[in-house]
């Protein structure tokens, strides 16, 4: 009994100096626990991702392997080589970007699009370990960005929707009103339940209520009850390094390829160093190196996430419910990361959620990022106009480039308008000018 409590100890001991849990303030149970809040508050990504990109004809039990594979491969090397407590998974608004706007929107093969995912990255690599993606950061108007995370919630609210069936579409008024179904009405029934569970501050809340609504489509028979609970999960084969590299090397998908950069530019950033200030960590070398090395993580994920077979891999905000338990050390990413590994012998039940399910998700997350739509000066009508035609464009073409793309050009337009050239810096005009070359090619 001595020994095991005194193995125990040194295992403890060994934790607590290589993520320095006790010098950030920490404990190994608040890791744990911080750990497992982040799992929870973000495990709808293995429903959801799967859900979206199978729209373009990729194998969904393949995508539920790799999404589970992907978050816990960048989630681990966050926690090791970073030793902070972010989670990375495919991005909600970069995997409707990659199907609804790449693949269904322009007609480009999901092989291709995961080419455009795998040179983004790749710039993205050169911009990092170069410096260039934070004065890339800092050179884009801020309106812009926080616009365009408005814009990316409207549009994934607005595909929760139309997954739904309570947007239809018509030929008349374009879009209306559908029928209510059992299949809504338990979708309906899922986003209460969610807004409840957020209103109660419950963690895990979206994974309740995929649960609770894909078991009542159970025993009303319209949800296939698994032949199993536990198995080995789905190959990642028909989707594992069938990205085409050379198909995405086309002049048309130079604005595809800068919208994935520009989206997990402003997404990861700014959100590292948000949660590096809650830590109290932005400031001194400590602060300073774990976010460049947050960096390569994030890049390095996107990378292999596309090799793997899924759209970008970037931070999750999700991680921000895993530090406000106390998570502040990597320890609580290699707890999160082991939750999704174990994931996969649970793909039976993952493989059987249906779309009325998930889609209350979109919803939900298309909320969360349209409130930022707060921060938005709309009294200033130079920043007012190119934050809502960002928005609304979105939705409306069906397409995060196009909104962006649009959002920079009357971006500046206004500016020029107003005399006020000199805050257009290079950046901006490069910016500006690939923008109109997106729009006309």
């Amino acid at each position: 009994m001595e020994n095991i409590i005194s193995n125990k100890k040194s295992f403890s001991n060994v934790l607590d100096n290589f993520f320095k849990v006790r010098e950030r303030g920490s404990s190994i149970k608040t890791e744990l626990l911080g750990g497992l809040t982040t799992f929870l508050t973000m495990a709808y990504i293995v429903f959801v991702n799967p859900a979206i990109l199978s729209a373009t004809g990729m194998d969904k039990g393949a995508l539920i392997t790799v999404t589970c594979l992907a978050t816990a491969i960048g989630t681990g090397i966050a926690a090791l080589w970073a030793n902070a407590p972010f989670a990375l998974a495919p991005g909600m608004g970069l995997n409707a970007f990659f199907t609804y706007t790449l693949v269904l929107g322009q007609g480009v093969s999901w092989e291709d699009a995961l080419g455009v995912v795998f040179i983004s990255g790749l710039f993205f690599l050169v911009m990092t370990l170069g410096g260039i993606r934070e004065k890339i950061a800092a050179a884009i108007p801020t309106v812009v960005s926080v616009a365009a995370t408005s814009g990316i919630g409207l549009f994934i609210a607005f595909i929760g929707l139309k997954n739904l069936g309570i947007i239809v579409s018509n030929e008349a008024t374009f879009v209306s009103l559908g029928d209510f179904t059992t299949p809504t009405r338990l979708g309906i029934l899922g986003l209460i339940i969610m807004v409840i569970c957020e209103i109660r501050k419950i963690n895990g809340g979206i994974l309740i209520s995929i649960a609770i609504t894909t078991i009542i489509g159970m025993f009303l028979g319209i949800v296939e009850v698994p032949s199993s609970i536990v198995s080995m999960p789905p190959s990642i084969a028909p989707i594992f390094m069938k990205l085409n590299i050379l198909g995405a090397l086309k002049i048309s998908l130079i604005g595809s390829i800068f919208s994935f950069m520009f989206i997990d530019l402003f997404d990861s950033l700014g959100f590292m160093m948000a949660c590096y200030k809650n830590m109290g960590l932005v400031q001194g070398d400590e602060g300073s190196k774990g976010l460049k090395r947050m960096l390569q993580v994030d890049v390095s994920s996107t990378l292999i996430g596309s090799v793997l077979g899924t759209s970008t891999v970037t931070s999750f905000a999700e991680s921000a419910a895993g530090i406000s338990a106390g998570a502040r050390t990597g320890l609580a990413s290699l707890v999160t990361s082991g939750l999704f590994l174990l994931a996969l012998l649970f793909t039976p039940l993952v493989g059987i959620v249906p779309s009325y399910a998930s889609a209350p998700a979109l919803i939900l997350v298309g909320v969360f990022m349209f409130k930022s739509i707060g921060n938005i000066d709309f009294t200033d009508i130079k920043i007012a106009v190119p934050a809502f035609v960002t928005i609304v464009l979105m939705p409306l073409t069906y397409s995060i480039s196009i909104g962006l793309s649009f959002g920079f050009v009357t971006y500046i337009i206004t500016h020029v308008a107003a005399g006020e050239i000199k805050k257009l810096n290079i950046t901006l005009w490069i910016i500006g000018a690939l923008s109109v070359l997106n729009l006309i090619v």
